[in-house]
């Protein structure tokens, strides 16, 4: 089956972790041996600091768009539209053609930012409250989306014949805003390696795809020229030590010719366009530990940026699965990730309103996520000490979609109203209160954002200067906000008010907290901040009360997976088409409980709602209450997505009271998706 973005990663992470010590190719001339007081060794990039300006930015808004965005299909369409049989193929093969004739190279001739017009974008985002902006300059598709040297398949020569990244910078730089640039390219080697194939079966089985072809096969055709072994980056020679990059390719090393240009193209984008930061959308850094690459990438980008800032460091790197030394070097990135804890250094959670590249199926269905949902993650982050770098994909005009100016629109409203409590901010002494507060623990390195559910008891913190925000998650019902952290100990409280409320609120320090009586309209929708002036203020502790689920009218109990408490660091809580599930689920040492109150004593049959894809099927499973338990084993439901009812059986339930219902993985487990849990009284 095709490999997800998930796995892939987590693969590649296992591939470094096998290496003993890291494999460093020959010495190469490297232009960061010109001088400077980083060199390109841990041991000296560990000297790194964050710069203020990212500090202070919080929000930062990205295009990731290239020419993967021009069928419109969503993410790793150049790799999957090789796979026989995948959806990616059928589209290829119906759009363009046969992957033996029409292959990735044919969307990058069809792509032409017809309608991309960058200052009004960057205009947009910018009203939104971004403080940066990120543009793709290259993705594992290998396309230069500016004015490369180095590689002859780039956006100026090609398809658009536009240097994207050169007008993303000279917009963002027009509207102040920091500039940003994001290097996805060194997985090339091995992720097209799907080109290489052919059709299994059909009339033109055993016909090479075009990742075969070479300059000399262009003879007479709009790409002559041009080699498409150059794009699919196909000339391996195999160096006697094998890593299994992605579980799907070849596994030889990346050679050292490979290795010198990736090297070359991501030193020509730094000193052609200077950008401020740098994602590299790899584990640590670019071909790190199989060569000193992205050391050497590193150190020249802080060293040539201090030169331009008069011996200030202004730079940002990020890498991802970092340790703690290299957590030191540079900005910790997690990719769709969040925190359980205020982070002692800054990091940065990239995720998207929808896919990574543009998918016109999520925009028909009104699948992005909504500006409650982004703003609920925004506050999260900032008060863990996090920025948040949105990804808003671009269909291949370069014209946003309805849905997307909807959602910028929505956002720029919020952002107007609370901008003051996130810009500039630090974390207070804690990040927050209230039952949804834990969210996961940051060692799962990504892959794991949240779509909870919120009350009003539920608070994030930051401070700046003598003021406190604490933004409230969700308006209360009875009209009254109480911080249970701002009661009488923590300090003295002068004032509170409403961001986006012009008149004075009633307010009282209590015993039981700080009470604020809201008025009768709101300011703004989805996430409320309050400004609250005071001296020494400092949290009291507070115990979070567990949820407990209360049966509905007529005694059914439905345990939803937001509700659940989960024990353990694989289980995460995700969101599909606005229903939570929990998912990710690898580790059968790990488990989810919910707190019930059962009213009325009885029988009860149990349901299990829950999605399975065929490589999960045969997991199996204990549910316990009341001491008692029913063992389940999964069955396919086609997908991850498709969720489906399974009757366990029956438990009985003899006294009234506060219970316990535990859902335990057994062997062997594979992972199932869980939605909810229904008790249903039989008698």
């Amino acid at each position: 089956m095709p490999l997800s973005r998930r796995t892939f990663l987590k693969n590649s992470a296992a591939g470094i972790a096998g290496l003993s010590a890291p494999f460093l190719l020959p010495d190469l001339a490297r232009a960061s041996d010109a001088g400077g007081p980083f060199k390109p060794t841990w041991d000296s990039l560990a000297g790194y600091q964050t710069p203020g300006w990212f500090r202070d930015a919080k929000f930062g808004i990205w295009a990731h768009w290239g020419p993967q965005c021009q069928p419109g299909q969503g993410d790793w369409y150049a790799r999957s539209m090789y796979e026989e049989g995948s959806h990616d193929y059928q589209y290829q093969y119906a759009h363009y053609g046969h992957p033996s004739k029409a292959g990735f190279k044919e969307v990058i001739h069809q792509f032409r930012a017809e309608s991309w017009d960058p200052e009004r974008l960057i205009g947009l985002y910018k009203a939104a409250g971004a403080k940066y902006f990120m543009c793709l300059a290259n993705h594992h598709d290998n396309f230069d989306n500016y004015n490369s040297t180095y590689q002859s398949w780039n956006s100026v020569a090609l398809g658009p014949k536009k240097d994207l990244v050169g007008g993303w910078e000279r917009a963002a730089r027009a509207a102040g805003l920091r500039f940003a640039v994001s290097v996805h390219a060194a997985h090339a080697w091995s992720w097209y390696e799907t080109s290489q194939g052919a059709d299994k079966k059909g009339p033109l089985a055993g016909v090479p795809y075009d990742g075969h072809l070479t300059k000399a096969d262009g003879k007479g055709q709009w790409w002559d020229g041009l080699d498409p072994q150059e794009l699919y980056a196909q000339a391996h020679s195999p160096m006697g030590l094998e890593w299994d990059w992605d579980n799907h390719g070849r596994g030889d090393l990346p050679s050292a010719a490979y290795i010198e240009k990736f090297y070359k193209r991501t030193i020509e984008l730094i000193d052609k366009y200077h950008p401020d930061q740098i994602y590299f959308d790899d584990t640590v850094l670019p071909l790190y530990p199989i060569s000193d690459v992205g050391l050497q990438i590193a150190a020249h980008f802080y060293n040539t940026n201090m030169r331009r800032h008069h011996g200030k460091l202004e730079a940002v790197v990020n890498g991802k699965i970092l340790n703690e030394q290299q957590r030191k070097c540079m900005v910790m990135d997690l990719e769709r990730g969040i925190s359980n804890r205020i982070e002692p250094l800054p990091f940065q959670t990239d995720t998207c309103i929808g896919n990574w590249h543009y998918d016109i199926d999520l925009y028909n269905r009104h699948g992005y996520k909504s500006a409650d949902q982004v703003a609920h993650m925004l506050v999260d982050i900032v008060s863990k000490n996090g920025n948040l770098m949105l990804n808003i994909p671009l269909p291949g005009s370069g014209m946003p979609d309805p849905d997307e100016l909807a959602f910028l629109a929505d956002f720029t409203k919020w952002m107007e109203v609370n901008g003051e409590g996130i810009y500039g901010t630090r974390p207070w002494h804690t990040f927050g209160e209230g039952p949804a507060g834990g969210g996961t623990a940051i060692h799962a390195q990504g892959f794991n954002e949240s779509n909870r559910r919120y009350t009003s008891r539920d608070f994030r913190f930051m401070q700046k200067g003598n003021n406190l925000y604490a933004f409230a998650l969700a308006w209360p019902e009875d009209g009254k906000l109480v911080i249970r952290s701002l009661a009488k100990g923590a300090g003295r409280i002068e004032d509170v008010r409403l961001l986006g409320h012009h008149a004075a609120l009633k307010w009282t320090q209590t015993d039981q907290g700080l009470e604020t009586v809201m008025p009768a309209a709101r300011p703004c929708d989805y996430v409320y901040g309050l400004q609250i002036r005071g001296r020494n203020l400092t949290p009291v502790p507070v115990v979070v009360s567990p949820i407990v689920v209360e049966p509905l009218a007529g005694g059914t109990i439905i345990l939803n997976a937001g509700t659940a408490e989960i024990h353990g660091d694989s289980p995460q809580i995700e969101n599909k088409a606005g229903v939570d599930d929990i998912g990710y689920w690898n580790n059968p040492a790990d488990t989810v409980s919910w707190n019930v109150d059962v009213t009325s004593p009885g029988s009860y049959s149990i349901t299990l709602n829950s999605a399975c894809a065929p490589e999960g099927e045969g997991s199996s499973y204990n549910v316990e209450i009341s001491s008692q338990s029913i063992s389940g084993t999964a069955v396919s439901t086609g997908s991850w997505d498709k969720f489906a009812d399974k009757s366990l059986g029956t438990v009985s339930i003899a006294q009234a009271g506060k219970q316990v219902l535990t859902f335990k993985p057994q062997s062997p487990w594979k992972g199932i998706a869980l939605r909810s849990i229904t008790l249903t009284k039989t008698q």
